[in-house]
């Protein structure tokens, strides 16, 4: 027995590093998430050059969806520069022959992680958030099985309870980032760790929102034009971060949802989340043409 014998020659790997019955399923299980709003489909999770809990569910969607004609846009956290989103990017368009972009608006497929970009969406594109557990019951129900037969049921009383009891104890509703919503009036989700700010974006969007869990093996979907509405009792409006009242110190913008950076000598500084978005600013300001398009944000308002 010598090496080469437990060796297989070279051969190019699948067009879009998945082979064809790993795409044809995703394809189908889109397919199920359009037509029932918020359920969550399985689907058998293949194994991609990344590990587990890094984005392998939204790298599979983003690898089926893409062809060579795609531009393909990766954040992190609002931000293209990231060491994560970076290389997915250029590992997408590396096996695709996809371009890529930093520009909101010039992309076919966003892919990202925690955040929804401030500029608004358009038809033709489509936005693939990373989902680390797309199970809204999680907190409430250990059983997944039981889980499974409370969202049959449409039994979310328990996390009503979980919402009221916030109120009780601290004055107001505490949960943050994958606040609970309701789709299409019948399924509850959690739409991925985005903040408060961004969960108004999948209401009525025109795009399509595709939200997946590689390690919990998830696939669910926001069509367009769909209800999404969060969690909230009649005398307690939803309230998003109050952000209105802050400034970039790099690009100047105000009313965007924005990182806090902590300074050396004490206190903090802010920058925008949306780095492009930023970047676009300091053009306008340097003189240059900016390509700013519509936000869903105004003097930290929504408006869309």
């Amino acid at each position: 027995m010598s090496l080469a014998t437990l060796t297989k020659p070279w051969a190019a790997t699948s067009y879009g590093f998945l082979d064809a019955s790993a795409k044809r399923e995703l394809r189908r299980k889109m397919l199920k998430a359009v037509a029932v709003p918020g359920c969550q489909m399985p689907y058998a999770s293949r194994e991609v050059p990344m590990a587990r809990g890094w984005g392998t569910g939204g790298l599979q969607v983003t690898l089926t969806l893409a062809n060579p004609g795609s531009v393909i846009k990766v954040i992190d956290q609002g931000a293209d520069d990231g060491v994560n989103a970076a290389s997915i990017r250029r590992f997408v368009s590396s096996v695709s022959g996809a371009a890529q972009t930093w520009d909101t608006l010039d992309a076919s497929i966003i892919q990202s992680r925690h955040r929804i970009p401030e500029e608004i969406l358009r038809e033709n594109q489509v936005l693939v958030l990373q989902v680390p557990d797309p199970e809204p019951l999680r907190d409430v129900e250990s059983n997944i099985s039981i889980a499974r037969q409370m969202h049959a049921d449409a039994d979310y009383g328990k996390l009503w309870l979980t919402l009221y009891e916030q109120i009780v104890r601290k004055g107001r509703i505490m949960q943050g980032a994958s606040y609970p919503a309701l789709v299409n009036g019948r399924h509850v989700i959690t739409p991925s760790p985005i903040p408060r700010w961004d969960v108004p974006k999948l209401h009525m969007s025109k795009h399509l929102t595709i939200l997946s869990a590689g390690r919990e093996k998830r696939i669910f979907a926001v069509p367009p034009f769909t209800r999404v509405e969060p969690l909230v009792f009649s005398d307690r409006p939803y309230l998003v971060e109050d952000h209105a009242g802050l400034t970039c110190q790099r690009s100047g913008l105000s009313g965007f949802f924005m990182n806090e950076l902590p300074m050396d000598g004490g206190g903090s500084r802010f920058e925008v989340s949306d780095s492009n978005l930023g970047i676009k600013a300091i053009r306008r300001t340097e003189g240059e043409p900016d390509g700013i398009g519509d936000t869903w944000y105004r003097n930290g308002e929504y408006s869309a």
